[in-house]
C-alpha cells in the first residue's frame, strides 16, 4: 500500500457529460436571450420612430377653389390700390381748385381796387380842370384889380422870392440855393418876422381865404384843397407869381394864367 492511500485527493469531482450539457445549454440561451435584446436595442437606437401624416389628395376642385381665392384676392387689391389713386386725385383737384378760388378773388380785389382808384383819380382831375377853368375865366377878367405894387413888408418879400429866380427845385430843399415851393415861401415870410408852417397843406390855412380876383402882392396862392394843396407860390402883383415849380424849371416866375391857383390866402 502506497503512504499517500490514505489521503484524499485535492481534485475536484468530475461532473458528468450530461451535467455539463445542461449548463452549457442554459448559458447559451441567456446568451442568446442577452444577444437579442441588446441587437433590438441598438435597432431601436439607432433608427428613430417617425409617424407618417398623410396630406389630403389635391384633386381638380380643390385647385380650381385655390385659383379662383388667389384671383379674387390679386383683384381686391387691384381695386383697393384703384380707389387710393382715385382719392388722391380728388383729394389733389379740391386743393388746386380751392387755390383757383383763391387766386380769382384775389385778382377780383386788386381789379376792383384799381378801378376805384382810377376812378377816383378821374372825378379829382375833373374837379380840378373845372376850377381851373372857373378862375382862369374870373382871373382874365379881374387883372385890372391885380396890379397893385407892392409895399412894406409885401414888398420885402416879393423882393426875396424874386431874387430867388433862377435857383434849383429840390424837393424838401429850404435853400440857399435850391428849393421846394413851401420851403420858398416859408423862407420868404421869414424875412418879415412871420414864421409859416413848413408844409404845403398848412400854409393854405395859415392866413385869411382872399378871392383870386382881389389879390395883392404877398398873397399866399396854393393849389388843391385848403388844407390839402400840394402846391404854393406867392403872388407878385401884375397877374404874375413866384414858385419853386418843380425840376424842369426851377424858381421861376409866371403868369396866372400858365397854372391858375385854386385858392390864396392873406397873412400880412
Amino acid at each position: 500500500m502506497s503512504h499517500t492511500a490514505h489521503i484524499r485527493s485535492h481534485r475536484k469531482p468530475r461532473r458528468s457529460a450530461s451535467t455539463i450539457a445542461m449548463r452549457a445549454g442554459v448559458a447559451g440561451g441567456v446568451l442568446s436571450t442577452l444577444a437579442v435584446a441588446g441587437a433590438s436595442g441598438s435597432a431601436n437606437a439607432a433608427e428613430p420612430v417617425t409617424q407618417t401624416l398623410e396630406l389630403p389628395t389635391l384633386t381638380a376642385d380643390m385647385a380650381a377653389q385655390v385659383a379662383e381665392s388667389a384671383a379674387a384676392t390679386q383683384q381686391a387689391a387691384a381695386n383697393y390700390q384703384l380707389q387710393a389713386e382715385r382719392d388722391a386725385a380728388a383729394a389733389k383737384a379740391a386743393k388746386q381748385a380751392k387755390a383757383d378760388l383763391a387766386e380769382a378773388k384775389k385778382k377780383a380785389a386788386a381789379k376792383k381796387a384799381a378801378q376805384e382808384a382810377a376812378r377816383q383819380e378821374a372825378a379829382e382831375r375833373a374837379s380840378r380842370n373845372a376850377e381851373r377853368a372857373t378862375l382862369s375865366a374870373s382871373t382874365s377878367t379881374s387883372t385890372s384889380t391885380s396890379t397893385s405894387t407892392a409895399t412894406g413888408s409885401a414888398a420885402d418879400i416879393v423882393n426875396f422870392v424874386r431874387a430867388q429866380v433862377g435857383d434849383a427845385y429840390v424837393l424838401g430843399s429850404s435853400g440857399p440855393s435850391s428849393w421846394d415851393c413851401s420851403g420858398l415861401v416859408q423862407a420868404a415870410f421869414k424875412q418879415v418876422g412871420i414864421d409859416l408852417p413848413r408844409v404845403s397843406q398848412s400854409q393854405s390855412t395859415a392866413g385869411s381865404q382872399v378871392s383870386l380876383d382881389n389879390l395883392l402882392p404877398g398873397d399866399i396862392l396854393y393849389w388843391g384843397g385848403a388844407g390839402s394843396a400840394y402846391h404854393v407860390a406867392v403872388y407878385v402883383g401884375d397877374g404874375m407869381f413866384v414858385g419853386a415849380q418843380n425840376s424842369s424849371t426851377g424858381v421861376a416866375e409866371k403868369p396866372l394864367s400858365y397854372d391858375p391857383p385854386t385858392g390864396a390866402v392873406r397873412v400880412l
